[in-house]
């Protein structure tokens, strides 16, 4: 028996963006060029296909993400609480029953990243589905219910900022992808230099070559 499908037009996707790129050198890491465009439009790409809308969570830089086509939402926290504030803000001003959430710096995210994980949502009966890939779990590639937004609120707002330890506390579900690759995220300018020489097909810029 398969599991239902979640629809895409349920789904709200959310690119986390709004760090404050220490490893960077202090940018906004969604706005760093990669392949002559910001790394946030790699990502959202990815997501459009999937996905009924797609929300940027951002701290800084505002009309540059906005003229990039993207609805954009502040964390509702001035002190940079980290991604469960920029989730917690961004589910807000969601109205679709699902969120799939992914940071700004993995350009490389395969396409059947909601198919995937809305399978293991639902034939687990869980709150949450999180990307797991060559046995790394990547806590911020997750499909939630937007029924944790409640809950989410009022942990960010107790102080809780681990992802990995606010997950722990829902119905988790971990699905497995074939190719670790897919998951590559860019920490460091050097990072995205090195992957950046491996050849992005043009007709497909979310594969490795």
């Amino acid at each position: 028996m398969h599991a239902a499908t979640i629809s895409r037009d349920n789904v709200t996707g959310i690119v986390l963006a709004g760090g404050r790129g220490k490893r960077m050198g202090g940018v906004d890491k969604g706005l760093v060029l990669f392949h002559g465009r910001p790394l946030v439009a790699h990502v959202a790409a990815v997501l459009e296909p999937q996905v009924g809308r797609v929300v940027v969570s951002a701290n800084r830089e505002h009309g540059r993400y906005a003229a990039l086509g993207y609805s954009v939402v502040a964390d509702r926290w001035s002190d940079y609480r980290g991604p469960l504030a920029g989730l917690a803000s961004a589910l807000d001003i969601a109205n679709t029953d699902y969120a799939l959430v992914v940071p700004c710096d993995t350009p490389c995210l395969p396409a059947d990243l909601l198919a995937r994980l809305g399978e293991g949502l639902t034939a687990n009966d869980a709150e949450v589905a999180v990307a797991r890939a060559g046995g790394q779990v990547h806590h911020l590639c997750a499909l939630m219910t937007r029924s944790l937004a409640g809950p989410l609120y009022q942990d960010v707002e107790a102080g809780f900022k681990k992802v990995v330890d606010w997950w722990s506390r829902c119905a988790v579900a971990f699905v497995d992808f074939p190719d670790p690759r897919a998951f590559v995220n860019l920490n460091t300018l050097e990072e995205l230099a090195s992957l950046e020489s491996v050849q992005v097909p043009a007709t497909s810029a979310n594969q490795l070559a």
